[in-house]
């Protein structure tokens, strides 16, 4: 793993670099099928917050996902799998993977690639002309990347 320093500019991380004991994007070592063996940082990931994560907001899983543990909320998607059980059909490392980029396992899925800063398409230019430029963050961070993992593994049929 790198150990990268943190830079602060205007009260902001700067673009591409990550914290000490994080494994930057671009560095990520994904496996032939598309897992990622090595967890993205040294502090384990925590389950509850992982279910925070999986909330509207940041990750907003469930607008895709239904996951009856998370039946308190409202509005669960139909257009991904239900998670019920991914623990059973997963490894960790398929599950990292599919959460930090799930076309390097399905290259047609629809599902966002929660850990990739480049190489997107910016159909913006197309039609707004308002594309972002220059880099962008990713969508997780690598500890919520391991803590959504976390909280996957604990769905068990």
């Amino acid at each position: 793993m790198k150990v990268l320093a943190l830079t602060f500019v205007g009260g902001f991380v700067a673009a591409g670099l990550a914290g000490a004991g994080t494994v930057a994007p671009g560095d990520v070592v994904f496996d032939d099928y598309g897992a990622i063996a090595e967890p993205l940082t040294t502090t384990p990931g925590d389950p509850e917050k992982g279910r925070a994560v999986m909330n509207k907001g940041s990750g907003n899983c469930i607008a895709c996902h239904q996951v009856t543990d998370l039946s308190e909320l409202a509005f669960h998607g139909e257009i991904g799998p239900s998670l019920d059980g991914v623990a059973d059909r997963w490894t960790e490392a398929d599950l990292r993977g599919i959460v930090a980029n799930a076309k390097m396992m399905f290259p047609g899925t629809m599902m966002p690639a929660f850990y990739k800063v480049e190489g997107f398409t910016r159909p913006g230019d197309g039609y707004t002309g308002k594309a972002a430029k220059g880099p962008l963050e990713p969508l997780l961070t690598a500890q919520q990347i391991e803590d959504v993992v976390a909280y996957l593994l604990t769905l068990q049929e």
